[in-house]
């Protein structure tokens, strides 16, 4: 497209002309709009003026000689053209971000590693692989960025990760999905005498639809309980501090276990996940299968560890 054609020429006349942060700057100006809604909004996040905001959508507008926003007292919404200008903006700030992170590494750094992680995936299984990372790949500086699964695939084709580790890759062309380890998701209860997920103060973890179906099948008649959360840790955090039961990974719960803060729910059914790594196929560099490597060694303790958690159910 035309204006698209005339965006790349506008970025390489801003690095020309020694202004290296006017288009990543609008780039993040339009993308901020798109997320709140109105410049009004807009504003206050990044902290200037509306009028800076208007100024900067202008000057994008002229560029690509096209509206980019309907502007309404409701708010501001996208036109085509800015529907279309979207995800080249937001591959742009990646990619700006990441030649960042890269160029700027210290001398004792030849390269850098960027791993994106499932939010539920990020106690003791990537704690544990970080720690081993730093002594396989001494010369190498790691980021990690923690997001949903379906980020992580977006950013995984879009070069903004090298390895996503999560349990719901989504299966795209080019694409190596292998499979690291089984997650164990066992009932537990702040009350020892907790007999099931049909009692008062029983907490639904989505863990996703095989879950779900699994759930179902084994707890038919159970009713839909009063809370129910996509996020592990706060159910968690919920009944350590108010008492309750959910399912939660032995992993994450394995101290309060030993300790007997919490109970695994005799008689319960264990259900499992599966957690994989992914990444783009033909990324066959030492550092990317030395780091697949540190993850199939922890994994492999991290499951050790569940077994023997189990044992007793």
């Amino acid at each position: 497209m035309r204006w698209i054609s005339e965006a790349s020429r506008h970025i390489i006349r801003c690095r020309q002309n020694g202004d290296p942060d006017l288009d990543t700057t609008l780039a993040h100006t339009f993308l901020v709009i798109c997320d709140v809604g109105s410049f009004v909004k807009a504003s206050e996040r990044l902290c200037v003026t509306q009028s800076t905001v208007s100024t900067r959508v202008k000057q994008l507008e002229d560029l690509f000689g096209q509206p980019l926003f309907v502007r309404t007292k409701a708010g501001a919404s996208l036109t085509p053209a800015g529907t279309q200008f979207k995800p080249y903006a937001e591959k742009f700030l990646q990619t700006w971000e990441q030649a960042h992170h890269n160029v700027g590494l210290p001398q004792q750094f030849s390269s850098m590693l960027a791993i994106g992680v499932e939010f539920t995936l990020l106690e003791r299984l990537m704690a544990r692989w970080l720690a081993w990372c730093r002594d396989a790949l001494p010369d190498t500086a790691i980021r990690i960025d923690v997001e949903s699964a379906s980020a992580l695939s977006s950013m995984l084709l879009d070069g903004a990760v090298d390895l996503a580790v999560t349990c719901s890759p989504l299966q795209r062309s080019g694409m190596v999905v292998e499979k690291l380890m089984e997650d164990t998701l066992v009932l537990v209860s702040s009350d020892s005498a907790t007999s099931g997920p049909w009692e008062d103060g029983y907490l639904f973890v989505d863990w996703g639809s095989r879950f779900r179906s699994e759930h179902n099948d084994a707890f038919p008649r159970v009713e839909a309980p009063a809370i129910t959360v996509n996020y592990g840790p706060l159910a968690y955090q919920h009944i350590r501090r108010n008492g309750g039961s959910a399912y939660l990974p032995v992993r994450s719960v394995h101290a309060d276990l030993a300790e007997d803060a919490l109970h695994v729910v005799s008689g319960a059914p264990s259900f499992c996940r599966q957690i994989y790594v992914a990444y783009i196929e033909g990324s066959d560099s030492t550092r990317y299968r030395t780091a697949i490597t540190g993850l199939r060694d922890v994994s492999e303790t991290v499951e050790t560890t569940d077994q023997k958690m189990i044992q007793p159910v």
